[in-house]
């Protein structure tokens, strides 16, 4: 049963007759309504359009020989898409049965997924676990610049007049690095105030009032409305949220800008790393020891690692010691985490499982044969599209879609650590309260561009590894730390429509990110590397040797924090809702998390603790 043969599921294009597969057809199905009412689009034939797909224009696909697509493809939105739009039902068949019988289902394989199968082995070693995920490969979601923070930073012609690199120099000084930015002149004036003497600009409020009075701001709001700094000065740091957030300083928080630099410099310089890292700052022993040569004097005007922060906050004496209440958790979490503390993972890990003998392994390398009889299983392509808990004897039957067919297995029990937005269409008998906290989450949309080049000289003839971009498409490129296999590039891109807010900016950022194809975003990537490496002799043509497009529509949770949620930090929280138990269904999906991303793996723990009571 791999091709309807029948109507709706053949179709006849002019010259020729192809049998699609299920998956084809849900591929395409959603452009049949706008092909009735237009007919042909862009001179395709009603066939080519309907398997094209509105997640995939056409045209769009890489040429030959090109990495491609990655991530969020056609292939992995289209089930959940049908689900959505409810026509999955209407062309899917009925559903059949394996036999196959689990102590564990996960859906979905992130961070919360893997963590939570390998928290549920480690307290039942012989269960069998099954982990089903609709994306072809895993492993690829990771944000920010790598483990390092910015090195430079290129003042574009997509918001200054001269496209300007600037780098950012051990030894310089905000005076030095200011003055060579292709910004007024007032704009240099209001920065370098910014970063060295900037004042209390809520000198009659309590230092409560004035965390709650930069709760209630952006923090490009803050840059124009209270400090009234020059705009050229709100263009130069709007980006510097961006690798951390997935969003620019026009919906980041002034009082997270505060925390992210204050939490830095009492004692955590060394930030954020895989992709967490906030703004500029350069947090390395060299900085630890400039701190040390120059005592507890944390001014920028004393060392070079400040000179890249959130500038402003200096003048309002606020505690230094502590983070504010109204910090977002992120914030708060890496405010406590002192040097040598493990970091929270951002990317899919492979984490330890018992193995033959008592031996850890790696659970992906474990499961990733999906053979039988094996305690762990991983099916990839296999988007779930039913969770039904039957009670006893028969526990909770699980239906994913193969390419041709629903599968059923049954499990004891159920974690969901996919998309919020999903679960309701999986599980039709929620409480409609629990429905409606699950549709409110926010999954913010990014896009990763893995460039195979020739060789590095060209960066090490410029000077840089890392650069964050003041308002091009791609908001950063790096060259890949690794120091064997082929030289890479990283650049990365956050689609969101920031002055829309995360919610209906990530909405809006994924629809134009859907739309746009891959000869754009291959191309932004070529130029953007060519503008900055190419003083260092980089040609495009002879030194990249193929683009992969990793486009994640559905990519980063998003988490709590003002001035978006007026509830925080008091509550009550969504999430607090949308992740309730079900039977023997339990929710773990980041964006069920009160700390979003960087709360994936508490989410899973409690989704084991709670099937486990």
């Amino acid at each position: 049963m791999s091709d309807i043969s029948a109507s709706p599921g053949r179709t006849r294009d002019p010259g020729k007759e192809r049998t699609l597969s299920r998956r084809d057809f849900l591929d395409g199905i959603a452009m049949t309504a706008g092909l009735a009412a237009v007919g042909s689009r862009d001179g395709l034939t009603a066939f080519e359009a309907l398997t094209t797909g509105p997640e995939m224009p056409h045209n769009a696909a890489p040429a030959p020989g090109v990495a491609g697509w990655h991530g969020d493809t056609a292939h992995a939105l289209s089930v959940p898409h049908a689900l959505r739009d409810g026509r999955f039902w209407e062309y899917a068949g009925p559903a059949v049965p394996t036999g196959e019988h689990y102590d564990l289902v996960v859906v979905g394989a992130g961070t919360s997924g893997l963590t939570a199968a390998a928290e549920w082995l480690r307290a039942a070693p012989d269960a069998r676990v099954l982990i089903l995920d609709n994306h072809e490969r895993l492993g690829e979601r990771r944000r920010g610049p790598g483990h390092a923070p910015y090195d430079s930073v290129m003042c574009d012609r997509e918001t200054f007049p001269v496209e300007t690199l600037v780098r950012y120099e051990p030894e310089g000084t905000a005076e030095r690095w200011i003055s060579r930015l292709p910004v007024a002149d007032r704009a240099r004036a209001d920065l370098l105030r910014l970063y060295r003497d900037a004042p209390d600009w809520f000198p009659r409020l309590s230092a409560e009032e004035k965390q709650e009075r930069l709760a209630g701001l952006t923090y490009s709001d803050f840059l124009l409305k209270v400090c009234r700094a020059h705009p050229d000065v709100e263009r130069f740091c709007r980006t510097m949220s961006s690798a951390a957030w997935a969003y620019d300083t026009r919906a980041f928080g002034a009082i997270d800008a505060w925390g992210s630099t204050h939490g830095r410099t009492h004692g955590h310089a060394h930030g954020r790393t895989h992709g967490r890292t906030h703004g500029d700052a350069r947090p390395d022993a060299r900085s630890d020891a400039r701190r040390d040569a120059h005592g507890p004097d944390h001014s920028p005007a004393r060392g070079w690692a400040r000179g890249w922060d959130y500038p402003g906050f200096d003048g309002l004496g606020l505690d230094a010691g502590k983070p504010s209440r109204f910090n977002a958790p992120s914030v708060q979490r890496d405010w406590r985490r002192r040097p040598g503390d493990p970091q929270d993972p951002m990317d899919p890990v492979d984490p330890l499982i018992p193995g033959p003998a008592g031996a850890p392994v790696g659970l992906l390398a474990a499961a990733a044969l999906d053979r039988p009889g094996d305690p762990v299983r991983l099916r990839l392509s296999s988007p779930v599209v039913s969770v039904r808990d039957e009670g006893p004897p028969g526990g909770v039957s699980v239906g994913y879609f193969d390419g041709h067919e629903v599968r059923t297995v049954a499990a004891g029990a159920v974690i969901l650590a996919c998309w919020s937005m999903v679960v309701p269409y999986l599980i039709p008998d929620l409480p409609a309260e629990q429905r409606r906290a699950l549709a409110a989450a926010v999954r913010l949309p990014t896009v990763e561009a893995v460039v195979r080049l020739r060789d590095r000289r060209a960066w090490q003839r410029v000077g840089v590894t890392r650069t964050r971009w003041t308002g091009a498409y791609w908001y950063a490129t790096e060259l890949a730390e690794e120091d064997r296999g082929p030289v890479t590039a990283r650049l990365l891109a956050a689609p969101c429509r920031s002055e829309l807010g995360p919610a209906e900016g990530a909405a809006e950022g994924r629809r134009a990110l859907f739309r746009t194809p891959y000869r754009f975003l291959e191309h932004s990537a070529r130029d953007q590397l060519a503008r900055l490496l190419g003083p260092g002799g980089f040609d495009p043509d002879r030194d990249i040797e193929g683009v992969e497009i990793r486009r994640w529509g559905h990519g980063h949770a998003a988490e709590y924090g003002r001035p978006w949620h007026a509830f925080y930090p008091d509550g009550p929280f969504p999430a607090e809702v949308a992740s309730r138990r079900f039977g023997r269904i339990a929710i773990a999906g980041s964006d069920t998390a009160v700390g979003g991303t960087g709360g994936a793996v508490a989410a899973a723990r409690r989704a084991v603790a709670e099937l486990s009571l």
